[in-house]
């Protein structure tokens, strides 16, 4: 193992998300499979020298793995998806961030998600209705069971769509959401 190999190891996985590039990559990737040209078609803004670095530490501290191999013009292509579970924070992962790690992982999600409304609105014609864009913020009262079984529930309505290949009469949608206590 090389020294860039222990650093990646040795960063713990709140670090590695809180680097713009390397939360790019993660979010391309979540339910499917790219090549690093792919990638870098998702991310045009990103130099490929920098994409090509951040895909290397990402595969090295074991978010990425390679799953295909494509042989093209006399050099091997890699197809990369995340490690099961490659992007969540586990609960250990939560437990030991620190109180800025989580501010700072909140404002670039955040950071993220006006990126991706901005997008939206730069767009030649909007048609929020239509487009079935909303944004809302739901009170509601529930025991932590409760919440458990919403959140199970959730998970694996999102995760049936998720599934979904790209097709002809399907649009790429990004649902997003957050659950806080009231304070």
């Amino acid at each position: 193992m090389n020294s860039s190999d222990d650093k990646a190891k040795r960063k713990s996985k709140a670090e590695l998300l809180l680097h713009p590039v390397r939360l790019k990559i993660i979010q391309s990737l979540i339910g499917r499979q790219l090549t690093i040209q792919q990638l870098n078609e998702r991310m045009p803004e990103t130099p490929q020298a920098t994409l090509y670095r951040q895909v290397k530490l990402l595969q090295d501290s074991g978010l990425l793995r390679v799953v295909e191999h494509h042989q093209v013009r006399g050099t091997v292509e890699r197809v990369f998806a995340l490690a099961e579970f490659g992007a969540d924070l586990t609960p250990d992962d939560m437990r030991h961030a620190s109180r800025e790690q989580h501010m700072q992982l909140f404002m670039q999600f955040i950071a993220l998600l006006l990126g991706d409304y901005g997008a939206y609105l730069e767009r030649d014609t909007i048609d929020m209705e239509k487009d079935m864009v909303s944004y809302r913020q739901a009170g509601f009262f529930a025991s932590d069971d409760e919440v458990r079984e919403l959140l199970r529930k959730l998970s694996s309505a999102i995760a049936e769509v998720m599934a979904n290949e790209p097709a002809p009469h399907r649009r790429k949608r990004t649902l997003t959401s957050i659950l806080l206590p009231d304070s």
